[in-house]
């Protein structure tokens, strides 16, 4: 086993400014890390109410015979028939409990497992036919050959003629058959809403917002995914749900808020945003004095950063994914699933013992029990090789593809950061050079011009929710924009048309060009020492193939929009510094002073209660607002002001 990376194991090497850092501590709280989601038009997303809009309600007429509050003894008697006493008591007792009027609050009631498919669909006709105010579905069971049969109210029709078929939009998509069908035809089919979140993961909101709904994940929709250790807001849809269900469950949410609802025709995809607006405080600045602080800040916000992909993009753990990508693509099927599963440094004592248990006994089914849901790699792998045993090609496609295609990425990733670092150390970074890749800013024909689609499509690294992955995002431009990419030449660089900030790098593929100067060398060179060639695949598997990938390109250097930064002194190590969206609608709702800024007063505790001063040493700390593309990781910029590391190990040092 390995140690966790560093920035330079995947390339990270440079800086632009060659000004001193400092030193700062990142993330010590999560909520220093604020990030707000910007959407298409630009507009910043907030969360600002979490009251519903009044609600249009379609009047219709209803069968007696198909509401809940009826004698449905014979019923219930004609069930236990087919399903058995046990899971009669519990019919019994869910339609009790929505007689007397807790509707809303009843759960689901999962009936017994079962192997038998036939069985199963009888049931599922048993309450179309006899019960249509309550709706089915099949969830998982306790083992990999039973399933089991989940009951609940139909919350869009009691009782019509609606059973618990899926249904799809004109694109073909699949949506969960759960929304409301009284739907008023000047609503949009979504329901949007802004979702507001503490410390969690955005699949981990969606997954326990669509539980208390009775609604499946996929039902939701969503640009991108947000960092986990962070306070965060940003854009959701839902297929058919009402808001004021939504808002009911903000008293019950404990992290998480949703709010500003409205109804939209179309639904939320991955990567359709702009990008984010981050608020970073770092705590616990020190430096030789102020003005090195200020400089550092000031030349960020000129000259900016270089566009690295982050830790964030190769995973958390000891085993690199741009490793796991390289084996991929070499084909070395085994090797790559032996990485995948075996055991590795820095993570939690439950995982790393579920890995050993696996690697000492091979016992599947156990492993599988005691590796958390979230582990979907692993899992994936496991449950496909529990059927067969030696196809170990099977069982790496049985990962969910936005997952394995990120291995990949990962690696174009790697290549990408490294050739970065030669371009900066060979060329600098005032002035673009021959042979440079630029946008062209000309209006030629497309065939004097490399013109490429992004692959990004919905496998963008802004779309994966795992704990290796915290805050990543996309590799490059808006699927299926066109990008005319040429290389610098000699009038080019008399005209004075292009600057640094147009400087491009591939992340290869089939269809892009590399730039025609000596840093085209280091992707060749890089891929050939881990036994990959970048123009020819060893296999014709082709998620595993960069042959098969179209490519992208990615600017070198970023710089942030909107920058500003403020140097605070606080005295209260958990005193909040910087307001998040919840403080401002508490505030307003309340009529209660939020401390803004850092400007906690010494003498007064949490509750504003007068209590004895505490002396405490007076420290910095330096808050920074700006805006970056979706593509560009608000890491990168933070390493360019400390000159240190941004790895979670290092600044938890700092923290000690």
């Amino acid at each position: 086993m390995t140690t966790a990376i560093e920035e330079q194991h995947v390339g990270i090497h440079c800086y632009i400014s060659n000004l001193p850092g400092f030193r700062g501590i990142l993330k010590q709280r999560y909520s220093d890390f604020i990030v707000h989601e910007v959407d298409l038009e630009g507009n910043v997303v907030r969360l600002t109410s979490l009251l519903p809009p009044p609600e249009l309600m379609v009047e219709e007429q209803v069968k007696l015979s198909d509401q809940p509050n009826q004698n449905w003894d014979s019923e219930i008697q004609l069930f236990e028939s087919l399903a058995g006493a046990c899971d009669a008591e519990k019919l019994k007792g869910y339609i009790d409990q929505i007689n007397l009027g807790t509707e809303d609050g009843a759960s689901p009631i999962v009936l017994a497992p079962s192997s038998d498919k036939s069985h199963r669909t009888a049931v599922h006709n048993f309450f179309k036919e006899k019960m249509k105010f309550l709706v089915t579905d099949t969830v998982d069971g306790p083992d990999e050959s039973s399933k089991c049969i989940r009951v609940r109210v139909n919350v869009g029709q009691k009782g019509g003629e609606r059973g618990s078929r899926k249904r799809k939009d004109r694109s073909g998509k699949p949506f969960d058959s759960r929304g409301s069908d009284d739907w008023v035809g000047s609503n949009g089919k979504f329901l949007r809403f802004n979702l507001y979140k503490e410390n969690k993961e955005t699949h981990e909101c969606i997954a326990l917002i669509g539980k208390m709904l009775g609604v499946q994940p996929r039902s939701f929709g969503f640009a991108g995914t947000k960092d986990k250790r962070s306070v965060s807001t940003q854009r959701v849809t839902v297929f058919k749900q009402r808001a004021n269900k939504l808002a009911a469950l903000n008293n019950r949410l404990i992290g998480i808020k949703v709010g500003d609802f409205c109804y939209v025709n179309e639904g939320l995809v991955l990567g359709k945003l702009l990008g984010n607006r981050f608020t970073i405080t770092l705590r616990g600045v020190i430096a030789d004095c102020d003005n090195t602080i200020k400089a550092s800040a000031d030349s960020l916000g000129r000259h900016g950063f270089i566009n690295y992909f982050g830790l964030q993009r190769f995973g958390s753990g000891s085993v690199p994914t741009h490793l796991i990508g390289a084996a991929l693509l070499r084909g070395e099927w085994d090797a790559a699933v032996s990485m995948i599963l075996d055991p590795r440094d820095g993570e939690r004592e439950y995982i790393n013992k579920a890995r050993e248990y696996y690697k000492e006994s091979g016992d599947i089914q156990g492993t599988l029990r005691q590796l958390p849901k979230n582990m979907f790699a692993e899992r994936a792998v496991l449950m496909s090789l529990k059927n067969d045993p030696r196809n170990s090609l099977l069982a790496l496609t049985a990962i969910p593809r936005t997952l394995r295609m990120m291995y990949v990425h990962s690696y174009q990733s790697f290549l990408w950061n490294n050739a970065a670092s030669a371009r900066v150390k060979k060329y600098g970074i005032n002035q673009v050079v021959l042979g440079d890749l630029v946008y062209c800013k000309d209006n030629i024909p497309e065939n004097n011009a490399e013109v490429i689609i992004s692959c990004c499509e919905a496998t963008n690294s802004d779309n994966v929710d795992l704990d290796a992955f915290e805050e990543v995002p996309d590799i490059g431009l808006p699927s299926g924009k066109k990008s005319p990419v040429k290389a610098i030449n000699a009038e080019d660089i008399d005209s004075g048309k292009y600057t640094i900030e147009d400087v491009l790098l591939p992340l290869p593929g089939s269809r892009v060009k590399f730039p025609e100067n000596e840093v085209a060398e280091i992707y060749h060179n890089l891929a050939n020492k881990d036994g990959i060639k970048l123009t020819e695949s060893p296999h014709n598997v082709k998620d595993f193939s960069i042959t098969n990938m179209t490519g992208d390109y990615r600017c070198v250097f970023q710089k942030p929009k909107d920058f500003e930064f403020e140097l605070l002194e606080y005295i209260d190590g958990n005193a909040p510094l910087a307001e998040t969206d919840l403080d401002r609608i508490e505030k307003l709702r309340s009529g209660n002073r939020v401390v803004e800024d850092g400007q906690a007063d010494v003498g007064e505790d949490t509750n504003g209660h007068s209590s004895d001063p505490i002396i405490r040493d007076t420290q910095k700390a330096l808050k920074l607002c700006f805006t970056l593309p979706s593509s560009s990781y608000a890491t990168m910029a933070i390493r360019e002001l400390l000159k240190t590391s941004t790895s979670v190990a290092f600044h938890k040092t700092l923290n000690d």
